[in-house]
């Protein structure tokens, strides 16, 4: 018989045995079937500890992933993992070479049910070395529930899915100056057709994933905003989310033809995945993997010429995720 039958057979007869209305009283049983296992506390709280350990990293996994500004996140992540499994296992080694009895079977089980033969084996793993079976149980649930969580952890970066409010907020309202990176406000005299701006909301920071925008001018002539987004430009002047709606990637190209009867339309291009957007309809997906428009900004020109928003972007900013579209931007 292989070991790994042997062990399937001894712990079905485990189970059985414990289901079980009635055990045999120790008078009843026979003289025990295997060879007993030296009793070793040492070994037994090694193998107790290894597995504390093991727990301890996979709950240090889940720590370390949701503090996920702390330096060296990635190798911190890695080692409190493989520690997780290296402990585990060194506490699997302890358990089965001092603690668990070995018995060897040359011939099959026979098909049917024997009881007594069912109790027998359940005789050899209670008169086994342990002798905290209880305190050794709980370490190893706590060991292996640990190393379960930590693998279903990164599940979370599939999509956020609590606190989503933080997810739609951004720093635009109505009146909000553009800005460049040096905090100087754009005038709409100064952005000039066929060249690419980015601009920032006025006293926000700039590490913010909604601050930033593109601001490109097109011939009033040339726009073919849809209806809900009529109004949006400021005498041609557009801005749009720099931040790519595929993967959160920053638009850093501005596709301007050079030969206006045969080259493409004006585009904004995100250079990692090739994402491309037209900012004439409002910032609409016509190449790349991307999944919904560039969010636009509305803008307006005030009486001294500095460009202000007119209010939020049109959708949320950022990656796509499960649930982007359930609810507006907000300040």
């Amino acid at each position: 018989m292989t070991k790994a039958r042997a062990f399937l057979v001894a712990a079905a007869a485990l189970v059985v045995g414990r289901r079980r209305k009635r055990r045999l009283q120790p008078r009843e049983r026979e003289p025990i079937v295997a060879v007993p296992a030296p009793r070793s506390p040492d070994a037994e709280l090694l193998a107790i500890g290894l597995l504390l350990a093991s727990a301890a990293c996979g709950i240090a996994f889940v720590v370390i992933y949701v503090l996920d500004r702390l330096p060296a996140h990635t190798q911190l992540l890695g080692l409190a993992l493989g520690l997780a499994f290296v402990f585990l296992a060194a506490a699997l080694t302890v358990t089965a070479k001092w603690l668990v009895p070995n018995e060897e079977l040359e011939d099959d089980y026979p098909a049917h049910e024997h009881p007594a033969e069912q109790e027998r084996i359940v005789q050899v793993v209670h008169e086994s070395g342990l002798t905290r079976r209880k305190l050794f149980a709980v370490a190893l649930g706590a060991a292996g529930g640990s190393i379960g969580l930590a693998l279903l952890t990164p599940v979370a970066s599939l999509g956020p899915a609590i606190h989503l409010a933080r997810f739609y907020m951004t720093p635009w309202r109505r009146g909000t100056r553009l800005v460049t990176d040096e905090g100087e406000p754009y005038r709409a005299d100064e952005i000039e057709e066929g060249t690419f701006y980015t601009a920032f909301a006025e006293g926000a920071d700039k590490e913010a994933m909604a601050s930033s925008l593109v601001v490109v001018r097109l011939p009033r002539n040339e726009l073919d905003l849809p209806p809900e987004l009529a109004g949006h430009d400021a005498r041609g002047i557009v801005a749009f989310s720099k931040i790519c709606t595929h993967a959160g990637c920053a638009i850093a190209l501005y596709r301007k033809p050079l030969f206006v009867p045969t080259d493409p339309k004006p585009a904004l291009i995100c250079p990692c995945h090739y994402s491309t957007f037209e900012p004439q309809t409002g910032g609409t997906v016509i190449f790349g993997p991307a999944g919904r428009k560039l969010p636009m900004l509305p803008l307006q020109i005030d009486a001294r010429g500095f460009l202000r928003a007119k209010g939020n972007f049109d959708s949320p900013v950022g990656p796509s995720w499960w649930g982007v579209r359930m609810k507006r931007p907000t300040t």
